[in-house]
């Protein structure tokens, strides 16, 4: 039976993207677990919270800040270079946490060297989004990023509990030592890509001469320029970083949901597990979605965030606030599939690194952005206030983008797709 066009299946057929799949899988498992091992290392060693969160925020920051520099490169490097650099550089770095849990040296040693370790990752996920395209035509493309966002939604579930069984049967410094793997094996699918015009960047990248820095910032202006040169794009942006401001929120307002929902302290894993869950629901049906006017489907994924979260307020059963957590999840993930293909499909090849590489660390921003300003909203509207105004926001948001009449068309360059 043939797969339908724009779906997963229809994806799976190319071998280089299932080779690229691979790599991103097993990576994203190897992050997760990793994470994991990280914050408990540091708790076990400090017993701060404050020094857990630290861990966390090393993780994070790196990528808001050097993201601009990592779509750069991801622009003007061959990207299967680009690639296996990153995952040799976190390779080594990973060992070195290893040797640094297994020797305990001092503590703040393990923040830096995670902060290391996003800061050498910031080119890969540019340099795979541009590539991509290459290896799917563009009609299986939601297909691919539904794809690799649900390894990636996968991955939050297998990586924690294969890390709890390492952390179980070991120290953090075997996770540390079990991600380095990851990241050798990520490095090799690539490795494994026969089609390498596939990685190539095209000559209007830009010069390479002259000082690194400057490059660097010409490159992130260009960026910048692209994106708003693309008002649908921009839109697109608007949309995943919406999303993204509600997820941060939900690190904080769940906990009370949790609470008010019957479910207890323990409930909150359960209403993120929803999440998750509902995340790969919604990577299932993109083939689907995908299929729908343009503007249709991404209003129907952000209402799908924002109309649970309005009656999160009344949800006093538990497993129906799990459930509607859920929906969130699956608008959510089908939400970043949309603008995933959407930048692929609108920014010229030749800048889209650089466009991706602003777009990706606004959007991870906006998670930090949404765990800072929910505490806030409970204190100034309480639990049910701080939901109504997410709900509300994002709900305002879809409203916006109903009075605009452009969709996405391919670029140009996407007609030279080099599948194998």
């Amino acid at each position: 039976m043939t797969a339908p066009e724009g779906s997963i299946r229809s994806a799976l057929r190319y071998p280089a993207f299932r080779s690229l799949l691979a790599g991103l899988a097993v990576s994203q498992v190897g992050d997760w677990l990793y994470n994991l091992a990280l914050v408990t290392l540091v708790y076990q060693r400090t017993g701060s919270a404050l020094w857990a969160g630290v861990a966390t925020a090393a993780r994070i920051v790196p990528m808001v800040v050097l993201g601009p520099v990592g779509g750069a490169i991801a622009d003007r490097f061959d990207r299967r270079r680009v690639m296996v650099a990153c995952d040799l550089l976190r390779l080594a770095l990973m060992l070195a946490l290893a040797a640094a849990a297994a020797a305990r040296l001092p503590i703040v040693v393990v923040p830096v060297l995670a902060a290391l370790a996003t800061a050498a990752g910031t080119p890969y996920l540019p340099a795979t989004s541009a590539t991509t395209p290459r290896l799917v035509p563009d009609a299986d493309l939601p297909g691919a990023n539904a794809a690799r966002s649900g390894v990636s939604s996968l991955g939050i579930i297998v990586g924690p509990a294969l890390g709890g069984v390492l952390l179980l049967f070991g120290s953090p410094a075997l996770a540390f030592a079990v991600n380095a793997l990851t990241f050798a094996l990520a490095a090799v699918c690539v490795l494994s890509i026969k089609t390498s015009s596939a990685f190539a960047v095209t000559p209007a990248a830009g010069p390479r001469g002259g000082n690194p820095l400057t490059g660097v910032l010409r490159g992130m202006a260009d960026g910048a320029a692209a994106l708003r040169a693309h008002p649908a794009a921009v839109r697109l942006v608007g949309a995943d970083i919406m999303c993204s401001l509600i997820y941060g929120t939900q690190t904080v307002l769940l906990i009370l949901v949790a609470r008010s929902a019957g479910l207890g302290l323990h409930g909150y894993g359960y209403l993120f597990a929803g999440i998750g869950a509902g995340g790969v629901l919604g990577t299932a049906l993109a083939g689907r979605v995908a299929r729908l006017p343009y503007r249709t489907a991404l209003v129907g994924a952000l209402a799908l965030v924002g109309l649970p979260t309005l009656a999160l307020p009344a949800a006093h059963w538990g497993p129906g606030a799990i459930v509607l957590a859920g929906l969130t999840g699956a608008g959510a993930i089908g939400v970043e599939i949309m603008t995933e293909t959407g930048l692929q499909r609108m920014l010229p090849e030749d800048v889209f690194g650089r466009a991706y590489g602003l777009a990706l660390p606004a959007s991870v921003a906006g998670i930090v952005v949404g765990s800072l300003i929910a505490p806030v909203l409970v204190s100034w509207l309480g639990t049910t206030g701080a939901l109504l105004a997410c709900g509300a926001a994002v709900m305002g948001y879809a409203a916006l983008l109903l009075r605009g009449t452009d969709s996405p068309a391919p670029a140009p360059a996407l007609d030279k797709v080099l599948v194998g």
